[in-house]
């Protein structure tokens, strides 16, 4: 009886070990996003800096509420960090994708994700799903192929598809003066596009935009723009930062909510066909 009594104590122990570790990581884990501040936002999501913050693991569920729908999971979760200085915040998104997907073209997707805050603070929040008619939300969206220009890939076709043969572009007739009105007038004419002043086209800037809603499906522009961001592609996914502006109306120690989506091209995911998360608690502290 003893023996038996001294075994069972002794594997008692063991499992109180085994568990202790799994239970101390439930208690560190981070419930929230907390933005803790700093003197300066870091650019790339290599920096040292996102070690003075927390991590929030978000778990994503399936678009499938509006079409169209996303009915087979792909990622499972989004690592988050964030830091906020100055009246900006910054968001270190990272995900497992087993596939670079940052070539745009007929049929294929890109990888992708985005940040989702309400306009304004409210006890109560927005709809997670893109807001409603009361209550608009902002979104800042990063996505692969604008990451990949800005780190030098081309854009034209011939960067695109390198075995592509053009015969010629009429705006680049010797008869057109190079950089002339008729010229510039010429190349509208063929960019159309660009010729209407859809964002999306041309050379970028940042690898990100900024848009806002009130519902599913009322995606636009945003009248206020200037966030950035910086995207790297590791062995196993995606690294990205996305810097915005810190909501006006919301002080340190108040909570407002977070959302964020990824898209993965590999899957055929774009637009609303997205792997996503409710809202999220996000507070902004002082570091400690």
């Amino acid at each position: 009886m003893r023996t038996m009594l001294r075994a069972l104590t002794a594997a008692a122990l063991v499992a109180a070990a085994l568990l202790l570790p799994a239970c101390r990581a439930r208690i560190t884990q981070a419930t929230e996003v907390v933005a803790t501040r700093v003197a300066a936002l870091p650019a790339s999501p290599a920096d040292d800096a996102w070690t003075r913050t927390s991590e929030h693991v978000a778990k994503l569920i399936l678009q499938d509420l509006v079409e169209p729908r996303l009915l087979t999971p792909s990622t499972g979760e989004v690592r988050v960090r964030a830091l906020a200085a100055g009246g900006q915040v910054a968001f270190r998104l990272e995900w497992a994708d087993d596939s670079q997907d940052d070539r745009p073209g007929p049929s294929r997707m890109v990888d992708a994700c985005a940040v989702q805050i309400p306009r304004r603070f409210d006890t109560e929040p927005p709809a997670p799903q893109m807001g409603d008619a009361a209550k608009a939300v902002d979104v800042t969206y990063w996505r692969a192929d604008w990451q990949a220009t800005l780190d030098g890939r081309g854009d034209t076709i011939r960067d695109l598809h390198p075995n592509a043969s053009i015969d010629h572009y009429p705006f680049k007739a010797q008869s057109l003066e190079e950089g002339s009105s008729a010229q510039r007038e010429m190349e509208a004419r063929y960019a159309p596009a660009r010729a209407l002043g859809n964002a999306r086209s041309g050379p970028r800037k940042t690898p990100v935009e900024d848009l806002t809603a009130t519902g599913p499906g009322t995606l636009t522009p945003a009248a206020v723009t200037g966030s950035d961001g910086k995207g790297v592609r590791g062995k196993s996914g995606w690294s990205v930062v996305i810097t915005r502006r810190w909501p006006a109306d919301v002080k340190d120690g108040e909570r407002t909510t977070v959302a964020f989506a990824v898209w993965q091209g590999a899957r055929q995911e774009s637009g609303a066909r997205k792997m996503r998360t409710g809202w999220i608690p996000l507070v902004a502290r002082e570091g400690r």
